[in-house]
């Protein structure tokens, strides 16, 4: 599909949902990976694991692409050598090596003051509950890039247990560009929202990324994506607007904002 000046709102959501398909196709073959060099081993390390993971996200990374960091971050006490463990990479400045791709510097220590437990922020805990892959974001992101960022996570498992998750970023900016191709051919005032209702782009220069939509109903309407259930979503609400979910992507086109 390619957009066209004028779409039905069904086909903008699905324009969407293509749009960010092959990020979300590469992080589940990712996650694949990492659950079956996982498996192989019964004690496993970080320093055993991080190369594994380096190889695996950095074709990625290298390219023009959509994503601009990646990796795998481990559940507190899972790996051996490492209770709190990031194996993540990131695109752009700072100290790279030859395919300009540079590790995130994280700190593990708790007792370090600019620690910070991992397991409480969105992109952790949501797929930690669902047991599903969610898109966090817009949001700055002060851990990896101190910029506008989406970020979107999967759980990876053993033997049943959630040991970690795999993931991937990209800047807010770049990911609007590609969105606002499409969402101005709807016909009508319309913005691309996450499950908590965070402005992702808007057709409307008021409605600016990472903002939330305040729209009476809007949260219940995106209750489903939060429950990790896409594709219920359409539903029209008490003010007029249309709400459609653009495939299992966990994001809404709202229409009629």
């Amino acid at each position: 599909m390619s957009p066209t000046a004028t779409m039905t709102p069904a086909e903008v959501a699905a324009y969407i949902a293509e749009t960010i398909d092959p990020v979300f196709a590469t992080i589940d073959a990712w996650r694949d990976a990492v659950e079956r060099e996982l498996s192989r081993h019964p004690e496993p390390t970080a320093a055993a694991l991080d190369p594994f993971v380096s190889e695996l996200v950095r074709s990625a990374l290298e390219g023009p692409g959509l994503i601009t960091g990646a990796g795998f971050v481990a559940t507190p006490g899972y790996l051996a050598d490492a209770r709190w463990h990031l194996a993540w990479w990131l695109a752009g400045n700072g100290a790279r090596d030859a395919a300009g791709v540079r590790r995130l510097a994280a700190v593990s220590d708790p007792e370090s003051e600019d620690f910070r437990d991992y397991t409480g922020l969105e992109w952790w805990r949501v797929p930690e509950r669902t047991g599903s892959r969610h898109l966090t974001g817009p949001y700055v992101d002060y851990v990896c890039t101190d910029d506008y960022t989406v970020t979107i996570t999967t759980p990876v498992r053993v033997s049943g247990r959630m040991v970690g998750i795999v993931g991937a970023d990209a800047y807010a900016a770049r990911l609007e560009q590609e969105l606002r191709k499409v969402i101005g051919g709807a016909g009508a005032s319309c913005a691309v929202v996450n499950a908590s209702g965070r402005v992702v782009t808007a057709t409307e220069s008021r409605r600016e990324p990472g903002s939330i939509l305040r729209l009476a109903g809007l949260a219940d309407a995106l209750a489903p994506l939060r429950d990790a259930d896409p594709g219920v979503v359409s539903a029209v609400l008490p003010g007029g607007q249309s709400v459609l979910a653009c495939g299992d992507t966990s994001l809404a086109l709202v229409v009629g904002i």
